[in-house]
């Protein structure tokens, strides 16, 4: 038997710690002496209090830690450990974008926002559309987009829904001010086809035609609200802002390369130009 403090020294988990690990019946000693109450531990102990240690500096809850030491189908405990670090991944990259978020915002001098008035006409496209929770856009986005890929590739014979005479063109998406004011609101994407068809929730749309002022977001989606700052402050400063869905244009994105450096998202805010040029 190995006394609690030698255990301690062998394993680098404190007195304390190793105390409280057996409150909560996650690594009981071997024995416990009934007069002293004095715990001991077995040999056979240090690689368990070591894997609880590891999972610990993972930030896995104890209850967590428990489940994957008490299952005894090594495949089980491996996908609760996967699952956890599949969390630690997402953690990770939105502290990551936060971060550079944070570094864009702090710069003395932000680089000028290159700004653009255009007249946009009414355009005909293959769309879906829904009222959507603000936390499930990206998920409903990627949904609705790989159902719009198959229903114009279907029509096209070309997967993707491409063409060789490029008829269908950049896709797009528009989305109502109370996504962004109440975190629910209506959401529409859309890929523009001289012919969309009806399948699914694939079906034809008007856009109508809109006046913007659009800038392009560079990079990846996670500090976009900066560049919609930027954008909403110039037409503040220079513009009328009106009514109505702002538009985006994804020029480059996922569906055409894995590197986020190179995306490419055009915003458009509704505008009433006051002044020409």
């Amino acid at each position: 038997m190995i006394a609690i403090g030698e255990f301690s020294r062998l394993t680098h988990l404190s007195v304390r710690t190793l105390r409280r690990y057996h409150e909560a019946g996650l690594l009981e000693p071997a024995t416990v002496d009934d007069a002293t109450g004095y715990r001991y531990y077995s040999a056979h102990q240090i690689p368990t209090a070591q894997i609880i240690h590891r999972l610990r500096e993972l930030d896995v809850p104890l209850p967590e830690v428990q489940r994957i030491l008490r299952s005894p189908d090594p495949d089980a405990r491996a996908t609760l450990v996967t699952d956890h670090l599949r969390r630690l991944e997402t953690q990770l990259d939105r502290t990551r974008a936060a971060v550079a978020s944070l570094r864009r915002l702090l710069r003395p001098e932000p680089t000028p926002l290159d700004v653009q008035l255009r007249a946009v006409p009414a355009t005909t496209v293959a769309a879906i559309e829904d009222d959507v929770e603000s936390d499930h856009v990206i998920a409903w986005y990627a949904g609705a987009m790989a159902e719009l890929d198959a229903a114009l590739g279907e029509q096209t014979g070309v997967p993707g829904g491409g063409s060789a005479g490029g008829q269908n063109g950049v896709p797009g998406g528009l989305y109502d001010n109370s996504l962004f004011e109440d975190g629910r609101g209506h959401v529409l994407v859309y890929r523009p086809t001289p012919d969309p068809p009806r399948r699914g929730r694939v079906h034809p749309v008007s856009l109508p035609a809109v006046e913007l002022a659009t800038t392009t977001h560079v990079g990846e989606h996670d500090d976009v609200d900066v560049t919609y700052g930027e954008l909403g402050a110039w037409v503040v400063a220079n513009a009328l802002a009106v009514a109505g869905p702002v538009r985006e244009r994804y020029l480059v994105g996922p569906r055409d390369t894995p590197d986020p450096a190179a995306w490419r998202t055009e915003i458009g805010w509704p505008v009433f130009r006051v002044a020409p040029g």
